[in-house]
């Protein structure tokens, strides 16, 4: 039997994970044999999330952090170690955008709230750096594990308005890269660290930039599909796949990419 995608019993813990993406990822990851640990600030939504794969056959569960405290999230490592045992794939799900830091369309440079922006900078780069720090340790004793950064179509190009999630996110590809080399030169190559791009998926933070009330897109939406080669937004589940991949070992000798999912449209140039 071919085992290169097998992750039974994988500890996976995903930051973020109560977000639309972060709990779809979770519920497959669940279904397909993993462990599964939802760390997010919504209690009430991640216990949610959890019983509903739970009642699915799989194994989750929820526990409440904060990205941005290191003393909290060592917490919660400390308490998935004592449990479980180890960690096999942390997923660095956590993120988002604030208004401050977006600039609308009759708006300038000048508009932008510096607080806001620097509040997005550290939910989205150093709320991965934090559990990237954290969890990587009980790996580096295993010898073997696998780090999956969110990055994003920002990252490549500096898509208009959001200022200060783009310079986050393009921190998190360097960031990626950087720890990839890191880990491998002075941990060994069983641990493996890599990143996704999605391209637009309707989520919570964005859906009132894309999309208005009744459903129909925004005209930043009809960009964004004029943009797309496949002509639609991408479903949360169409990211499932790739995520498999990287935490699997089918991709043991890879590390340091950044793998897009975006219908095309990073590569779409006229």
């Amino acid at each position: 039997m071919n085992e290169l995608f097998n992750i039974k019993d994988y500890v996976v813990v995903i930051t973020g994970g109560t977000g639309v993406l972060g709990r779809t990822i979770a519920r497959y990851l669940a279904l397909e044999g993993a462990q599964v640990v939802i760390l997010g600030r919504k209690e009430s939504v991640g216990k949610e999330i959890v019983d509903g794969i739970v009642n699915e056959g799989g194994k989750a569960e929820f526990m409440k952090t904060d990205v941005m405290n290191q003393e909290l999230v060592q917490k919660n490592c400390d308490a998935i170690l004592a449990k479980y045992g180890r960690v096999d794939t942390l997923l660095n799900a956590a993120g988002g955008n604030m208004p401050g830091a977006v600039i609308s369309p009759d708006g300038d440079i000048f508009d932008l709230k510096v607080e806001e922006f620097q509040k997005v900078l550290d939910l989205n780069l150093t709320g991965t750096v934090i559990p990237t720090q954290v969890f990587l340790k009980p790996m580096v004793k295993q010898g073997k594990g696998s780090i999956i950064n969110f990055s994003s179509m920002a990252a490549f190009r500096p898509i208009t308005r959001v200022c200060g999630y783009a310079a986050a996110k393009a921190g998190i590809s360097n960031f990626t890269a950087f720890m990839a080399t890191e880990c491998a030169k002075k941990f060994g190559e069983g641990i493996r660290v890599n990143a996704i791009a999605p391209g637009f998926f309707i989520t919570e933070q964005n859906r009132t930039l894309l999309t208005t009330p009744d459903g129909s897109y925004t005209q930043r939406g009809k960009d964004v599909i004029h943009q797309t080669p496949f002509g639609r937004m991408g479903d949360p589940e169409e990211l499932c796949g790739t995520i498999h991949y990287l935490m699997s070992d089918a991709a043991k000798f890879v590390t340091g990419t950044v793998a897009v999912v975006d219908g095309g449209f990073n590569s779409f140039a006229m």
